[in-house]
């Protein structure tokens, strides 16, 4: 019924594509040992836990579409074809087959223009699909039985500072809730990124070699775990606050805005979030993290 949507949750989902690789999806043609078990188990739990609700989209806020001009909403039924990470054409190679619910994306699109933000529907059949919304939306639902509303990440951060893309993911988020709310769908959304992103330049030579695997560096790592800590205590608005100090303290990916863009959506929660684990990828810091908004109007 329209006017009775709602999110049903909202997740920190890295995308790594290292995560995918080592699970060995038959969507994937390179094969693993095993790998990243930290972060593969915390995908697991956040699985679970979703499990346990009911959807009908996911929408999901991407590092990797990078629009130079405005935020971009997929705008076909159907996506299909072959995505090649560029700095890991050794690990992805995953053939795609993707629904969109673009009545959805439409409704969005619209909302965020209301809110001054430039938008644009790709409406172009043969477009590659990015990574960063692929692994997200195979990591939290591989079964793709749940069409999605993938979103792109302006440059407002890099081309006029972090204060204003924040204050440009703050309504995006704000639209997207509205417009969810209005057409009736249960939605999981999600912002595909992790947090510290600095990172190594060499791999090993067997990727999946943990011995190789830590944090790039200590200062990076006390930064996660503090904007992990506000996570737990609900202190999301903090976080914002501080964005911009994490985004050139850690080099953090949230840089393009889909976390800023994920807990405005989710209105800012004041109840603890569910972080079901942490961990590194070629010395990145990454965390799988939901919130629950029945289990913050129970606090």
């Amino acid at each position: 019924m329209a006017g009775s949507g709602r999110i049903i949750a909202g997740v920190l989902a890295p995308h790594p594509p290292h995560l995918v690789y080592a699970e060995n999806p038959p969507q994937n043609e390179p094969r693993a040992e095993c790998g990243w078990e930290e972060l593969r188990w915390a995908y697991e739990r956040c699985r679970r836990s979703i499990s346990t609700r009911d959807y009908d989209v996911i929408v999901v806020h991407s590092p990797h579409w990078k629009t130079q001009v405005g935020t971009h909403f997929l705008g076909c039924d159907r996506f299909a074809g072959l995505s090649v990470d560029p700095v890991f054409p050794n690990l992805f190679r995953y053939r795609y087959d993707l629904a969109v619910d673009v009545p959805l994306a439409e409704v969005i699109a619209a909302e965020a223009a209301k809110e001054g933000l430039p938008t644009s529907m790709m409406r172009n059949p043969d477009f590659r699909v990015d990574y960063g919304t692929i692994i997200a939306c195979h990591l939290v639902n591989p079964k793709w039985d749940k069409p999605i509303v993938a979103i792109s990440s302006a440059r407002s951060y890099y081309q006029f500072g972090n204060e204003v893309g924040d204050r440009q993911m703050i309504a995006l988020g704000q639209a997207t809730r509205r417009a969810i709310e209005a057409s009736g769908r249960r939605a999981l959304v999600l912002a595909s990124n992790s947090l510290s992103h600095r990172h190594f330049t060499e791999e090993p030579e067997l990727p999946e070699d943990m011995a190789h695997e830590h944090i790039y560096n200590h200062g990076q790592y006390l930064w996660d775990m503090h904007i992990l800590g506000r996570f737990r205590r609900g202190e999301t608005k903090l976080v914002v606050d501080e964005m911009p100090d994490f985004i050139e303290g850690s080099v953090s990916e949230a840089k393009e805005g889909s976390l800023t863009f994920l807990l405005a959506a989710l209105g800012f929660p004041t109840y603890p979030a569910e972080v079901h684990g942490y961990g590194t990828v070629i010395g990145t810091g990454n965390a799988v993290v939901e919130w629950d908004p029945a289990r913050g109007a129970s606090w």
